[in-house]
């Protein structure tokens, strides 16, 4: 079985990846809309994707993504995210500093603090600034990237666990062509069912109308963010999470009652949620 991720090697979609897949392919992607591609046109039978960050919040790509595939969620993974400033050994100090966008946002009170003066430039990815400051030695940079990028391209880990907050937490979740949870030897914290809604039309009480078909039910929302359906403003779909069991009647009718109000209802499945380990 072969199982697309955000790479490159030594990314922290890989190491997540290999922990629910420890014997399978893993396939490196360049980006997650490659990711939901590679499974779309059958390269691969599943594939890892960031979702949620607990400092940054949602990856609004991977929302948009999943409203336009015709892809299903298998199962959620939290991983605890630490960040390294490491050089090149070669190195003893640093004039810049490159990583992934959200890696500089979670470390950028320890940079401001530390290294006010030294700039910072956004790279594809953390394990791909490690991997660039590898390869060229005769630069002064330094890249924020976990301990097992440091391992792989050789570098000297400076200052470790720079990340602004101790619990910083990824959402990664495993996608695939199939409506079916997936079940792996880990820690499980919750089972939850994803949904993407969109209203028929914008008007007074339209969400409230959607939202009371939970409440009624006492079906707890543990998630409800909005997108711009990118087709004019005030035009959005919601990515709601219902964080209970499925029950085939109580759930079901939930969803045809939201149908009947005239609002399209995308299922995008329901699984577990589990803890894996940097």
């Amino acid at each position: 079985m072969k199982i697309a991720y955000l790479g490159p090697q030594a990314s922290f979609t890989q190491l997540a990846a290999s922990q629910i897949f420890p014997s399978e392919e893993l396939v490196p992607q360049s980006s997650i809309l490659d990711c939901f591609n590679a499974v779309k046109n059958n390269e691969v039978d599943k594939a890892v994707v960031p979702l949620e960050n607990s400092i940054e919040g949602t990856v609004s790509m991977t929302l948009d993504y999943l409203y336009d595939f015709e892809v299903f969620i298998e199962t959620e993974l939290v991983m605890p995210i630490a960040h390294h400033l490491m050089i090149h050994p070669n190195n003893e100090t640093f004039e810049k500093v490159i990583s992934h966008p959200q890696a500089l946002a979670q470390t950028f009170h320890f940079r401001y603090e530390n290294f006010k003066d030294i700039p910072s430039q956004d790279y594809s990815s953390t394990a791909a600034s490690a991997k660039l400051v590898s390869e060229n030695p005769q630069e002064k940079w330094a890249a924020v990237a976990n301990r097992y990028s440091a391992k792989l391209y050789g570098l000297k880990i400076v200052h470790e666990n720079i990340q602004d907050f101790e619990q910083n937490h990824t959402k990664f979740i495993v996608i695939s062509k199939t409506k079916s949870a997936l079940d792996i030897p880990l820690p499980r914290i919750s089972e939850k069912t994803s949904l993407i809604i969109t209203l028929p039309e914008d008007h007074a009480g339209g969400l409230h109308q959607v939202l009371s078909v939970f409440a009624w039910r006492k079906m707890n929302l543990s998630k409800i963010e909005s997108r711009t359906l990118k087709t004019g403003l005030g035009n959005y779909f919601f990515f709601i999470n219902v964080a209970s069991e499925w029950h085939n009647v109580l759930s079901q009718n939930a969803i045809d009652e939201i149908i009947s109000l005239g609002s399209n209802v995308k299922f995008l499945g329901h699984y577990n949620e589990y803890v894996v380990e940097e």
